[in-house]
């Protein structure tokens, strides 16, 4: 507990964790590569979208530019003495240079004189051509030269983009740190939880409500804290049950003996036979609990061979007889029809015997027994004792077979209460199952499901 209170806890604080701090790291990184890649984009897009309008209008004028000196030239019949001032007003409103060539390449306008004028114009910037015509035939070629710039609107849709991207980043990042917390805040609680239950707190729990994968994790933890804690509660009460069910005998064995040994009691037969009783009473717990360890480790001894349940359970109840008829019990069985299974027959037999044994334990004189086995048509061996007893309360019936469990019913009773714990490991040890059904009011009903071996796999 030292230890764990030394640790620095970040409980309330997820985010300061490492996990916390990677996990924001991991979301911030990928949403700036997000916002970047969709930002850069974006610009490229805007910057081709406004260069291909441009383009366009540049078309526009210089189609416009060609048709008025088209007209200029229809008017005179050749270039000689043409005017282009119309068609050099609409190149200068445009923002370019105008340059009229004849079909052979001749420079119409700005004029001979002024050639190197007009490559100097025509060597930089943007060249856009259109040719001129005038009665259907081209007479000649405009050439404008615009100067290089940004297209227009550039600067404003880069500056909403760059805003636009700045608040998607920042609402980004809030996004992150939030989903950060929610993944890292159970996983915190999970561990912290963790250490304390390792360092013997059994009180302990995540306690964390998440979403998913997370939740179930939580829950999970809780889950199996509980167990353990339940598990060391019947391990003490089973220490506590052995321990009594031992000391007894031991004491009785003491006495006597001591009896024996100081001449208070002669050696008689009858002072022998209570001896004997105590060795026997303190046997049978040594002997439950040998049963049981050997139960848990019956898959490494198992010997299988072609076996009849219905057979194997006759020779069960008939050994069993005599203990069932001096408790009382009325014992009916329909075990008539074989139940071929692969089994180890010696196993089967101490099953049914622990079934039988805690029959004859825990019902009441009067009541009744019945046993049958069958094979269903799913391909399952069957075998159910059921019996008109007292029963398991409701709340003790899901523990019932498990190892180092006694319900508060059977503390006045002899045993060690570890019968229905061999009968499970044993069947399981055969890949069967035992299922355990108590009405109230209506006894105890024990089914072993095994597979069932056909009969043309037998042959």
């Amino acid at each position: 507990m030292t230890a764990e209170r030394s640790r620095p806890s970040s409980r309330g604080r997820p985010l300061s964790g490492p996990l916390g701090r990677r996990l924001l790291a991991a979301f911030a990184l990928v949403a700036l590569s997000s916002v970047a890649v969709l930002t850069i984009a974006a610009l490229v897009g805007t910057n081709r979208g406004l260069a291909s309008v441009q383009q366009a209008q540049r078309q526009q004028v210089a189609q416009r530019v060609a048709a008025a000196a088209g007209t200029a030239y229809a008017q005179v019949g050749s270039w000689t003495g043409a005017e282009l001032a119309p068609a050099v007003a609409v190149a200068d409103g445009a923002g370019a240079r105008l340059v009229v060539l004849e079909p052979d390449g001749g420079m119409v306008w700005p004029g001979r004189g002024m050639g190197s004028m007009a490559g100097m114009h025509t060597s930089s910037g943007t060249v856009v051509e259109a040719p001129v015509t005038a009665a259907g035939q081209r007479v000649g070629t405009v050439r404008l030269a615009f100067p290089t710039g940004a297209p227009g609107g550039r600067d404003v849709a880069w500056s909403w983009i760059g805003g636009a991207a700045l608040v998607a980043l920042a609402a980004a990042l809030l996004a992150s740190a939030y989903v950060a917390g929610r993944l890292a805040r159970p996983l915190v609680a999970l561990a912290t939880a963790t250490r304390r239950f390792a360092a013997g707190d059994r009180t302990a729990r995540a306690a964390v409500s998440a979403p998913g994968e997370l939740g179930e994790v939580a829950h999970a933890f809780d889950t199996m804290a509980e167990e353990v804690v339940r598990a060391e509660r019947v391990r003490r009460q089973l220490v506590a049950d052995v321990a009594h069910e031992l000391r007894t005998p031991l004491a009785a064995l003491q006495a006597g003996l001591e009896e024996l040994r100081d001449g208070l009691r002669a050696a008689d037969p009858h002072r022998l036979a209570a001896l004997h009783d105590q060795t026997l009473r303190l046997g049978r717990v040594v002997e439950d609990l040998a049963d049981l360890s050997a139960a848990e480790a019956a898959a490494l001894s198992l010997r299988l061979v072609d076996a009849d349940l219905a057979a194997v359970a006759r020779a069960a109840l008939a050994a069993q007889q005599p203990r069932l008829d001096a408790a009382g019990l009325t014992v009916t069985a329909e075990l008539d029809r074989p139940v071929p299974v692969r089994a180890d027959p010696d196993r089967l037999h101490q099953v049914i015997t622990n079934l039988l044994a805690n029959t004859a334990r825990f019902c009441r004189s009067g009541d009744r027994v019945h046993l049958w086995a069958h094979v269903e048509a799913a391909g399952e061996a069957l075998l159910t004792v059921a019996d008109t007893g007292p029963g398991i309360p409701a709340e003790e019936l899901p523990h019932a077979s498990e190892r180092l469990f006694r319900g508060r019913d059977a503390r006045n009773i002899a045993g060690s209460g570890i019968g229905l714990a061999v009968v499970r490991e044993l069947i399981t040890a055969h890949g069967g199952a035992v299922a355990l059904e108590s009405p109230p009011g209506e006894g105890l009903s024990v089914t072993i499901r095994l597979p069932a071996r056909s009969p043309a796999a037998a042959g």
